[in-house]
């Protein structure tokens, strides 16, 4: 008899108690097993990932302080707009992203070197604008090379501004742009800070900070980033954006709604197929927030963007990677693309909370093993003989992983339901009627970090 095949199935459910004990463990955590529970019992958002004491700590770094003085620098620029003055020293968009340039860097020359920051550059017609003028698009990066450089996780959020709906065109008149996108840039450029200092040595993957240019004018920054990154023949294992995360009150509807107001929680938003990678990036990030953000709410949203709406993470989706959007709960359009988006109406406190659970998804997967490559689903040779119902996963190995688990979950479940633990092995005996049933398997590395989830087809 297979000693894997699961006749029994199984839940695992990880409760408050079992993570602070894991997070006590340390190292000792990856090995941890919560107690199964039999079919029925409620399945656990956190699909028994495992909090990293050296994460959460890096988490505690997050400073809404700077977060504030960095969204009032980038407002004071008056107007970020991709066609603004490049030559002045305090106004348009070439001072504020050397600005960016100059504090990234900063953070570099204070961990010796980490960062390795730069002006990624492409020249563009603007689609969207009368004449299809010629942009100098200037995305700013700040890599922290990991062990494989080969894979890269990439953290966005687009440094340019605009008041397009009065006119796209102009390029003169003040766009402070501070919820849209001064918050996302300020919670990435937080984000480069407390990385290196906390990881001067790197993840297992890359990181890219990326600041980007040109979102206003149709994702054209990260766009060209995405691709350059395919190009170079990386492997991206998310593309995330923060875009629009510093508003905390709705609007009014012209006096017809009440205000509402919501700094206790996030919209994720991640694109259909159910079953495909920016999917399953979303219920990591939803999962990773229950270990690492408990009193900040995720609140997933399984569509690509809002209605009619377009964010950086859509470049990356287009060419297969897992992507996503960070987004604030409670949106008011006077605060995007018009003179009305100002400072004061940001709240830097909900940006760093935010910033914070990007952190949890930055570091659990830049820690983590790739997930498994080409997971197939095959019937049970015996299974075809006596009709049942079984089914066997088959997977290549992944360098680095000790183990690995097989997920299950029913086609109209949110989330994983079962976890499966198939040890080191690359075939997992299977007695269920998959017809019903979407699966998937996952790398676990030596301290017990969890890749994305590789769904079978």
């Amino acid at each position: 008899m297979n000693p894997k095949r699961s006749m029994l199935p199984l839940v695992v459910l990880l409760t408050s108690a079992a993570v602070a004990g894991c997070a006590a463990r340390g190292a000792a955590a990856g090995a941890a097993r919560a107690e199964l529970s039999p079919r029925g019992a409620a399945a656990d958002v956190t699909m028994g990932l495992v909090r990293d004491p050296a994460l959460a700590a890096a988490l505690g770094e997050v400073d809404a302080g700077r977060i504030r003085a960095t969204d009032s620098t980038l407002v004071a620029f008056g107007t970020r707009h991709t066609l603004s003055d490049t030559v002045s020293a305090t106004r348009g968009i070439g001072a504020a992203r050397r600005w960016l340039h100059a504090t990234l860097a900063g953070y570099a020359r204070d961990c010796g070197g980490c960062l390795r920051v730069e002006y990624d550059t492409a020249t563009v017609p603007l689609e969207r604008l009368p004449g299809r003028p010629a942009a100098h698009l200037v995305n700013v990066l700040a890599w922290l090379p990991g062990r494989d450089t080969a894979r890269v996780v990439v953290i966005g959020g687009h440094y340019d501004s605009c008041i397009c709906s009065l006119d796209r065109a102009d390029a003169a008149s003040d766009a402070p742009g501070a919820n849209d996108d001064a918050s996302g840039t300020a919670a990435v450029v937080e984000l480069a800070r407390v990385f290196s200092r906390r990881f001067p040595r790197g993840l297992h993957a890359t990181v890219v900070f990326a600041l980007y240019a040109g979102e206003e004018q149709g994702l054209l920054g990260s766009t060209h980033l995405a691709r350059r990154l395919h190009a170079e023949g990386r492997t991206v294992v998310a593309g995330m954006t923060d875009d629009i995360v510093g508003n905390v009150l709705s609007g009014d509807s012209a006096g017809h709604d009440p205000v509402r107001a919501d700094s206790t929680s996030v919209r994720i938003f991640a694109a259909d197929p159910d079953n495909g990678p920016s999917r399953e990036l979303g219920r990591y990030v939803w999962a990773l927030a229950r270990l690492y953000t408990p009193d900040f709410t995720v609140v997933p949203v399984w569509r690509l963007d809002r209605l009619g709406r377009g964010g950086d993470h859509i470049p990356f989706q287009r060419l297969g990677d897992p992507a996503l959007r960070f987004s604030e709960r409670v949106e008011d359009w006077r605060r995007q693309h018009r003179p009305a988006d100002l400072f004061a109406s940001v709240n830097p406190g909900y940006i760093a909370r935010v910033a914070r659970l990007n952190a949890a998804a930055v570091g659990a997967l830049g820690l983590a093993p790739p997930p498994p490559d080409s997971v197939r689903a095959e019937r049970a040779t015996l299974e075809r003989v006596r009709g049942g119902q079984g089914w066997t996963l088959r997977w290549q190995a992944v360098p680095g992983a000790t183990g690995y688990e097989v997920l299950l979950r029913r086609t109209s479940a949110p989330t994983w339901e079962r976890v499966l633990p198939a040890g080191p092995a690359t075939s997992y005996d299977l007695a269920e009627q998959l017809d019903d049933l979407w699966a998937g398997v996952r790398s676990v590395g030596p301290d017990g970090q969890r890749s994305l989830v590789a769904g079978a087809p």
